[in-house]
């Protein structure tokens, strides 16, 4: 009878633990800004006093930093959301256009790792389906890190590539398109009723890339919820009930999310235009040829510089979507 209590227990201290390191981390934040404004006022008294140009440089250089930490820190109080400060698992789907689509997941894929590996955060490969020639067909990756899932569900939509094709002999240009779906790794026990007639478990052979530690044997997991269409997969843990278990804790998540989308349009009583995530409805434009640019369709946020972008630098997207949800996601006004 106790042992329930214990762990309860444990996982509230978990809970705690990491509320505490994350308050800290914030203050920790805010005392390097305030010392940071305060040298540079220093610097700034410096150069009246002696009448000291020479100062000038350094003293912007100061500011620029102040004024990119001073912007983290204020876009880190957006991320509000019940569960922006958990993990995020991140799956990607190849788009009709074959070898061509296929090509553009891997893109996205490095693009997410590169940008994970920039913020310091830590990715583990949860399923995986190589294309026939080249590139993904589908990849769920977890990353993990502090407001990960706050950070990248800025991601969730289709992503469409506009250059031309290294695939086609005639040097056309192309566009192909990549969903990618988005969710928190919700550790909690979630009370979401799922009945067993509603679920259709299958079994599977993992599969993998070359070199990749993949387990061979038939332990993969596929989940498909028959009511709602959700499908979740995981092959990267050792077992086949480890699979399973991790592959409800996706389905619960994403059912719950469901939910509370549904409550919320249900008391603001506007349901909108529905619009399936499928292939024309994408939310961002990678343009490579004749020019480069990247677009986001909701925020206009554009950067000039697309192999930076697919190199992992999307914190301008990211920070003009949480400013955008911040004001209420409304449309932004083309020029």
């Amino acid at each position: 009878m106790e042992e329930p209590g214990f762990w309860d227990s444990a996982e509230k201290s978990q809970n705690d633990v990491r509320e505490l390191k994350r308050l800290k981390d914030i203050i920790a934040e805010y005392n390097g800004l305030k010392q940071q404004y305060e040298d540079i006022q220093t610097l700034i008294e410096m150069g009246y006093e002696e009448n000291d140009a020479s100062l000038i440089p350094e003293i912007s250089q100061e500011l620029d930093a102040f004024v990119e930490n001073f912007e983290q820190l204020r876009l880190n109080t957006l991320l509000s959301g019940e569960y922006d400060g958990e993990n995020a698992i991140l799956t990607l789907h190849a788009g009709a256009g074959g070898t061509e689509s296929c090509d553009w997941a891997g893109m996205l894929c490095r693009m997410y790792q590169r940008w994970a590996d920039k913020k310091g955060f830590s990715v583990e490969t949860l399923d995986f389906l190589e294309g026939d020639e080249a590139g993904i067909k589908s990849v769920t990756l977890q990353i993990n890190g502090t407001n990960a899932y706050g950070y990248l569900k800025s991601e969730r939509g289709v992503h469409r590539l506009v250059r031309i094709s290294p695939f086609n002999a005639a040097g056309k240009r192309q566009t192909s398109f990549v969903s990618c779906d988005v969710m928190p790794d919700i550790e909690e026990d979630l009370e979401v009723d799922i009945a067993d007639e509603d679920i259709r478990i299958d079994v599977f052979r993992s599969s993998g890339a070359g070199g990749q530690k993949v387990n061979k044997t038939s332990s993969a997991i596929r989940i498909t919820h028959l009511p709602t269409g959700i499908v979740v997969q995981c092959q990267n843990e050792r077992s086949q009930y480890q699979n399973k278990d991790k592959a409800m804790q996706m389905l619960k998540a994403k059912l719950y999310l469901l939910k509370q989308q549904e409550n919320q349009e249900k008391e603001s009583g506007i349901r909108g235009e529905v619009r399936d995530i499928n292939f024309g409805n994408q939310i961002r434009s990678y343009v490579l040829q004749p020019y480069t640019m990247v677009k986001d369709h909701r925020t206009g946020c554009e950067v000039g510089n697309a192999q930076s972008v697919l190199d992992g630098n999307l914190d301008p997207f990211i920070n003009a979507y949480l400013k955008w949800l911040s004001v209420g996601g409304k449309p932004v006004q083309e020029e």
